[in-house]
């Protein structure tokens, strides 16, 4: 029988979640149910130098906006809590301790000065990478080079001490990555890692492994960026005893800026007028606020099938996907090793796909309620006539508010390079007439608007093609919009009249 499928999504607290970060969750997500498994999140704080107030909250909405459903973490629980490394300290000193007893890690006492020192050595001796490693240790004050004794006066009299992994000097470390296949690394380029920091703190790498072996995790689906870690953390499961329960892992190809020169980063989004956090941030230490995906008007749907296709593919031309469908869709067999470019016009196109979805009931109820903010007032049947005319037009739910001005506020200006080549005294002439015709009409719908625009211009001998921009001036102010005569039928009468007068003296 197969072992239960088990990932996790562990980021660090430390500001605002990435949508690289948010990518890696969805695709651990989509994994997990696709394989029947359970998906875990793991706070990994143990850096607590960089921990920032409100940013664990902010991953929990995050991920619950977007519809990815966790199965344990520090808001479910679970079996294999806790789940916030902060809380687990006490677990991870014996398997560093281990290490020490088995000659696979040893105590280092140097201080900040001697280990500056050796790197002014190494780089003196033009060392392009000074390292803290199987050649210099044997140089430096720690556990290999000290006697046994000296090693217990220093470790009685609480001299600091970070605990370093022993990293063998000539051996090649092997990675069979699922999405990159075998990756080979000489031990010569691993340096001896911290494993337990002086504040009695494990680093990343011993925490990691520890937590995923405790947690009985089976596939470790992360960024690019950890691919460098990766031989490191094999020499850990090995010497730990673990490599037979060791996961799979799969490392993310990186999200490139929109140009795909280089990797993505806030400053790119910034320039590019774009989100790069999926929820807005407010920066507690800076006061400094960023624009997330969903204040700016992304659909949780739009973003995920976004996010889906950057790195993946179905191996079909089906771009449209429900979470479901994504699921059923998704293998790691079809995640590129090649960067994705971040296209937030791609963005955009999925936005606009699924807005066009909503039902116009909804989307009527949002403009009713941003008009109300305005102190306009709209009746549920003119903001659905509204909303079924300019629902193609939409990007954004916001931009509904916008699209709707016209209708409830007459133009103040116009635009004068259409005025200019349009607007003739022939076509006001035209549009005179078509303003005394409208005084017969009980109701006014758009096909009696464009009748009697019609019989206006062919009783002045006018095409009909020179006077709808103009009459569309006259109307909105500008030359485009959505269809003039709908736009009119919610307008109505009255209103048209007074736009047209206003028009005709103005103009």
């Amino acid at each position: 029988m197969n072992k239960e499928v088990r990932v996790r999504f562990a980021p660090s607290p430390t500001g605002a979640l990435h949508i690289g970060g948010v990518r890696t969750a969805l695709y651990n997500y989509l994994f997990a149910r696709k394989m029947g498994g359970k998906m875990l999140l793991r706070i990994e704080d143990t850096d607590q130098n960089r921990f920032v107030a409100g940013a664990e909250n902010y991953i929990l909405e995050s991920l619950s906006w977007l519809g990815i459903q966790l199965d344990e973490g520090i808001r479910e629980g679970g079996p294999f809590g806790p789940y916030r490394q902060s809380e687990r300290k006490h677990i991870y000193r014996q398997y560093a301790e281990q290490l020490v007893e088995q000659d696979k890690a040893y105590y280092a006492f140097d201080t900040p000065e001697e280990l500056d020192e050796m790197r002014k050595r190494l780089e003196a001796a033009k060392v392009s990478n000074p390292q803290y490693n199987a050649i210099t240790r044997t140089q430096m004050r720690n556990s290999l080079t000290l006697s046994s004794s000296e090693v217990k006066e220093l470790l009685d009299a609480g001299v600091p001490y970070v605990i370093r992994l022993k990293v063998p000097r000539k051996e090649e470390v092997r990675l069979n990555d699922l999405i990159r296949g075998w990756v080979v690394v000489h031990s010569t380029a691993i340096d001896d890692k911290v494993l337990m920091k002086s504040d009695g703190m494990p680093t990343y790498h011993l925490a990691n492994i520890v937590d995923d072996h405790l947690m009985e995790i089976t596939h470790v689906i992360r960024g690019e960026e950890w691919l460098p870690s990766a031989p490191l953390h094999v020499l850990l499961y090995r010497f730990l005893g673990w490599e037979d329960t060791m996961p799979q892992f799969a490392h993310l190809p990186l999200l490139l800026k929109p140009d795909g020169n280089g990797k993505l980063s806030k400053r790119d989004a910034d320039v590019g007028g774009f989100p790069i956090f999926p929820l807005d941030w407010k920066d507690p230490a800076t006061g400094a606020e960023s624009k997330g995906f969903r204040e700016a008007g992304y659909l949780p749907e739009a973003l995920v099938n976004f996010l889906a296709f950057l790195g993946w593919n179905p191996g079909t031309t089906q771009e449209i996907f429900s979470m479901d469908e994504l699921i059923e869709a998704f293998s790691i067999e079809r995640i590129g090793k090649s960067g994705a470019k971040f296209d937030i016009q791609k963005a955009k196109w999925y936005n606009q796909y699924y807005l066009r979805a909503m039902a116009d009931t909804d989307l009527a109820d949002q403009l009713i309620r941003g008009l109300a903010q305005k102190q306009i007032a709209c009746p549920e049947e003119k903001a659905l006539k509204i909303i079924r005319l300019i629902k193609e037009r939409l990007t954004f739910p916001a931009d509904a508010l916008s699209e709707a001005a016209l209708f409830f506020e007459r133009p103040h200006e116009y635009d004068q390079a259409v005025v200019s080549s349009k607007w003739s005294a022939e076509v006001a002439d035209v549009i005179r007439n078509y303003q005394e015709a409208l005084t017969d009409v009980a109701v006014l719908d758009a096909d009696t608007a464009k009748a009697l625009i019609q019989v206006s211009a062919e009783k002045k001998g006018v095409k009909l093609g020179k006077v709808l921009p103009a009459l569309r001036i006259a109307v909105t102010g500008g030359s485009s919009g959505p269809d003039l005569m709908q736009t009119i039928e919610i307008i109505g009468k009255e209103e048209l009249g007074v736009r047209i007068e206003n028009a005709l003296n103005a103009l």
